[in-house]
Order: C-alpha cells, then structure tokens, then sequence
C-alpha cells in the first residue's frame, strides 16, 4: 500500500513519468491513516532495514520520505561492500536484513578484495547497477502488507513529558509527527533515518544550493525542533565525483578491472543457481602532473579551501583537491571508472571527488588518460548537512533525552551505505522488542563487526564522519565475513528474521565443519602420497606421516588438494560433500591454517568478557569521585556506561580514571 500526501499530488497523473516504479501499485487514499506502530523517517538504507525488520517483527509502520522515486537510492558510488563495510553487510544479512539480498540482485561486478592477504580482511563488494538496486528496493517494501509508504517531509516531532532529566531518564517520550502539509500522525516510537539531508547545502566552487542530493530538496524543521528539545548538532561534510559520459571515454588506455569469475554471493540465503546480472568490467587510470596543475588552479575557489564550508569532511575518503594539497609528493593517485547502470551511459569516476567548479573539474579530467575527450554528464559536489554526536544515544539506537526515539545513519555522523543498514537494522529491532517489552538486542564488539561500529560511535564520539575498517575490530581474525552466519543468524532466528530453513542449512554446514575437521586431525599422509604435491608447490617433502591438520598449517598447503590425496575409505561421501562445497572447505581450512591465533583470540575475548560483565548502576554518581580527571568525568556523565569495559574504552576516559572508579564501586 502508498500513500501519497505531496502538495498538488492529487492533480498530477500518475504516469510512469512520475513514478516510474509505481505504475502497477499506486493509489492515493483521500484520508489519512493517523496512526502507526512505528514511523521511520527517511527511506535510504538505514531505513529500508530499520523499516523492513520492523514490519516483519509484526509492526504497523509508516515509512516517510520526501521522494517515493528514491528509496534505497545509491546517491553516491553505485557500490555495496569493500573492505570492512562487506563485513557489514554479510552480518546485516545473518541477522535478516535485507542489504545483501538487493546487492545480490543488482550486481553487475563481484569481487572478494584483499585476497593476497590474511583471510581476517577479505572482504566482498559487489558494484551495482543503481536503477535495478533502487527497483529492487522499492518492490521489496511493497510487498510488505503492513508497510505503509508516505510522501511528506516530517517538520516536528510531538513530544510529552516525563518530567525525566534526560540523563538518567528521558525527558520526553515520543507521541507522533507534524508533517510539511500540516498532517499530525500519531505513533509508539519513531527512527530518523534522513541521511544527508537535514539542511543540507550542496557546493561546487562559489555555487551553493540547498538541497542533499542534486535535484532534491533539503530538509528543513526536523533539525531545529531537535535542537529547540535540547540535543546538540555539529555539520559534517560530504562529496562525490562527477559521473561521465561512457561514449567519450577510450579505454584502450586505461587497465582492466575484472571481477571474480566464480561469483560469490552476499546473502547466506542466496540459492545455488541464482541468475545474477550481466556482469562488467570496472577501468583503471591515474592522474598525473598535469591533472594536479589543473587542478590547483581551482583552489581559490574551492569552498573547502575558502571556508565556505564548515563541516568536517571524511578524513579517509578525501576530496582530489585535498589529495593533491596534503600529498603534494604523489606524482598520482589512481581512478577507478565503474559503470553505474547497465542500460545507461554514466560512468562513476571513484577517487576524483570534488567540489571544485565544473570547468576545473572538466579540464583536470581531461588531462588523464583515456578522459581526454570526455563530457560530464553530473558534476560532482559536496554536501554539508546537520548531525548529532552520538553520546546521545544509547546502544541500542534510542536517544536518551526521548524515550521511544531512534536515529540511524548519518544523522549519527557515519560515512556510508553499510554502516547506515547496519544501524537502521539494529535500531529497527530495538525499537520493536521495547515496544513488546522485551531486553533489548545488542552486539558487543566480540560478537560483530556491527558491536564494534556502534560501540565506537557511542565511546568514541568521532566528530568526523566514521568509516568501519578492519583495524577497528581488535578481534577480527574470528569476525570474519565467511563466518558471519554461524555467529549471527541464529540471533535473527530467535528474533523472526531468519526462517527456520536456513537455520537448518546452517546446521548442516556446522556439522560438516566438525566432520572436516575431525578428519583432519584424525588422519595422515605419507611421503609416498603428498611429497610430490609438496614439491610442486616448493614446500618441503616430509620423512614421514604427517597429519592433515599440520600439513595445512603450511602456506603454501590447499586443504582441497590435500584432501584429494586422502584416503576417504568408507567416509565417501564426507569427501563428496566437502570437495563440492568451496564455502565450507574454506572455513575449514581457515580454522586449521591459524588454530593458534584463533585460540588465543578466544582468550582475549574472556578477558574483554570480564571486564563487560561488571555493570555500572545507571544512575551512578560520578561527581563523588574526586580523583576523576575533569575530562573523564565529563565524558562519564554524558555517555553513562552500562559496563566498566564500557568506560574503559570511552575517548578520554584516563587508565587512572578506571582505576578510580574500580576502587570506588569496591568500596
């Protein structure tokens, strides 16, 4: 079901024209439905997730956006995954969130990045076909009985008292929403899920526009009734490249960028035998002297440069002005052409975001090669917009001035389409379980890849927008990607979004596991049948037998040949079923080859484990402390941590404050 409330919409025709992917479902209601379970507030990729895990644990929910033509629209690189962030997404997808699956469906280019590494950074990433993901999206809401879509722009948020400080107790609980057309909608709990919207300002040289995305408005009010409740904000700031026109590129001079041949799928709950998309080739070229010349010659304009903005941008994924400015000595930095549609003929141009005049943007691109002759179809630009720093929310998404309020994605102040899902998903199901008055779900950073990004949002509180990398998982070597369901998915079962099939599917593969690995340990070789395979690969022959386990221990060693060197007598079909399940046979040979450091990574996680199980009383009364840094009480007051490892690993919470602490909760 769509409700449409857009002022004038009534007297529009509803051609494919206007929505495009409406045709075959729309209707407009001429009353308002005036009450929901819950309201989701923006319709991006947080709140696809926080939308679609709601309604499927049972909610009403009214998903409100300012365009029913946007959802889950790939505003930035038409991309899902890459390093860490595919971590995310095959954990968003274990606990039955629905990022993998579109990925899955909308890829044109798959690739597991970081192969030559440790198998702790591999990392999936598909590039996708922008319009097929945003179809995709829309068909997936629509198919929810108990998701209903709104045209609008929420303005305000209605609110009661608690008579709550809004430190120990909200001070507000959430009644409901004041729309653009002037429509009250009664709910139990709402998520902000706006994005980089809220007053946003677009920038390309001295040219300044309001709105978030090109040819979208920004939205306005949302920020100010906040702020007006007593939340702080701060401006942050993001960019993207110009997309180019792919009939004035030559790649004959620029490299090859294929894909995996054997494509590996997002979703756990992908089939064997699903028709993926044509797949493409991505390109590679480099800037050079030249380009850097063109380049500066636009810094005076520059509204980074000039102060026009004053929002912090993302330190890793920095603009090509700030490039070739902080490294001057790089005589290139590489550009990553990737198709953005398989029916279109733009072009995303990966490292070259800018916001630098289009003509500078133009000549400088043209100096690279094989861009020689080529024609930007969209500049690119940046956006600068409002969030809120993240000490005032809690782990579980909720804001702790107003109960029953939630904000995901960059209204928390991260960069990216992952980590925006991962919270969405997170804040999605926090906000049913407290409406069925259930504990709360929430993911330490042993546990997830998912833990670790919200743990640093709260402890941390980056004032630049934070990006998940590998390295902020202390304990990554047992979070990896390929294991993803066998720690989650039983999670999602137990909330309603995984299905019973898959659990069994996961079953199967656990005791396939055991099966392999047992074998393993259990059996040997000898030099009679590995030694030649040994001296094929340049690894050393061995005197006698030698177990399978401590064979593949070996670098070089691939368990799969091994194994078809093994005597499988009257365990055939263990040896059937391994040698045809690469997924399997690899998380065997995972756990073999690094056995050592696995174990003794299970031990640092016992040790974080004890320091998680000391809780702090939410009301504790840090002021009585007097040995606390001023600093570390301040930050202890704002964030109230729930566990002592919680405050131990708060930003600028001292080793003496902790040890102060401890002595004080002994006493």
């Amino acid at each position: 079901m769509v409700l449409c409330y857009v002022d004038n919409v009534l007297n529009k025709s509803l051609t494919d024209e206007n929505f495009p992917f409406f045709s075959i479902y729309f209707r407009i209601q001429t009353r308002m439905k005036n009450s929901y379970d819950i309201i989701v507030i923006g319709a991006g990729h947080a709140g696809i997730e926080a939308t679609v895990s709601s309604a499927r644990m049972g909610m009403k929910v009214g998903l409100i956006t300012m365009d029913l033509n946007a959802i889950g629209r790939l505003s930035c690189n038409p991309a899902i995954g890459g390093t860490a962030k595919g971590h995310l997404v095959k954990e968003i997808d274990a606990l039955g969130g629905v990022m993998g699956i579109l990925a899955d469906r909308s890829g044109i280019q798959f690739k597991m990045l970081n192969r030559s590494k440790g198998p702790a950074i591999w990392s999936p990433r598909c590039q996708s076909d922008k319009e097929v993901y945003l179809k995709e999206a829309t068909k997936l809401i629509l198919s929810y009985e108990n998701i209903e879509l709104i045209q609008d722009m929420v303005k305000k948020l209605i609110v009661d008292d608690t008579n709550g400080d809004g430190v120990n107790k909200p001070k507000y609980i959430i009644k409901g929403v004041k729309t653009e057309s002037g429509i009250y909608i009664t709910c139990k709990s709402v998520i902000i899920t706006t994005g980089t919207f809220l007053n946003a300002v677009m920038h390309t040289g001295r040219n300044q526009t309001l709105g978030g995305r090109i040819g979208e408005k920004s939205a306005t009010g949302l920020s100010e009734c906040l702020m007006k409740l007593g939340f702080k904000t701060g401006r942050l700031k993001t960019g993207t490249p110009p997309r180019l026109d792919i009939n004035t590129i030559d790649f004959n001079k620029t490299v090859p960028a294929p894909g995996d041949e054997v494509l590996l799928p997002f979703s756990f709950r992908t089939k064997t035998g699903f028709p993926f998309l044509q797949q493409v080739d991505c390109h590679l070229t480099y800037t050079n002297h030249k380009t850097h010349e063109e380049l500066r010659k636009g810094f005076s304009d520059s509204p980074m440069f000039s102060g026009r903005i004053k929002g912090t941008g993302p330190r890793y994924c920095p603009s090509i002005e700030d490039k070739v400015n902080r490294f001057s000595d790089k005589p290139r930095h590489q550009i990553f052409l990737e198709p953005e549609t398989l029916n279109g003929n733009t072009i995303y141009m990966n490292g070259f975001s800018t916001s630098l005049p289009l003509e500078v943007q133009e000549t400088a691109a043209r100096t690279i090669p094989g861009l020689e002759n080529v024609r930007i179809v969209k500049q690119g630009y940046a956006v600068e917009y409002d969030f809120f720093p993240t000490w005032q929310v809690n782990a579980t998404m909720e804001t702790k001035l107003i109960e029953h309020l939630y904000t995901a994605g960059q209204i928390n102040g991260t960069s990216g389409y992952e980590e925006a899902a991962a919270q969405g998903l997170i804040a999605g199901i926090n906000s049913v379980l407290k409406l069925k008055n259930q504990p709360p779900f929430i993911l330490k950073r042993s546990e997830a890849y998912i833990g670790v990004l919200i743990d640093d949002l709260i402890n941390k509180t980056p004032e630049e927008p934070y990006r998940m990398f590998t390295s902020n998982a202390e304990y990554r070597l047992v979070l990896r990607q390929d294991n993803a369901d066998i720690r989650l998915m039983k999670y999602g079962n137990s909330l309603g979004l995984i299905e019973d099939e898959y659990i069994k599917i996961l079953d199967g593969k656990l005791d396939l596991i055991k099966a392999g690995l047992d074998f393993a340990k259990a059996n040997t070789l000898s030099p009679r049948q590995v030694n030649t395979y040994l001296n094929e690969i340049g690894s050393s022959d061995i005197s006698s037998g030698e177990f399978i386990s401590n064979l593949v221990r070996r670098n070089s060693v691939s368990l799969k040949e091994i194994l078809h060197l093994a005597d499988f007598t009257g365990q055939e079909k263990l040896r059937e079923h391994l040698l045809s399940d690469e997924n399997t046979l690899s998380q065997i040979e995972i756990e073999l080859k690094y056995d050592g450091y696995i174990k003794r990574m299970h031990e640092q996680i016992k040790n974080f484990e004890r320091n998680e199980s000391i809780n702090i009383p939410p009301d504790f009364n840090y002021d009585k402390i007097q040995s606390l840094s001023a600093e570390g009480r301040e930050k202890l007051n704002s964030i109230r941590p729930t566990t002592l490892g919680q405050a131990m690993r708060i930003s600028g919470v001292r080793t003496t404050d902790v040890s102060a602490l401890m002595i004080f909760m002994r006493g």
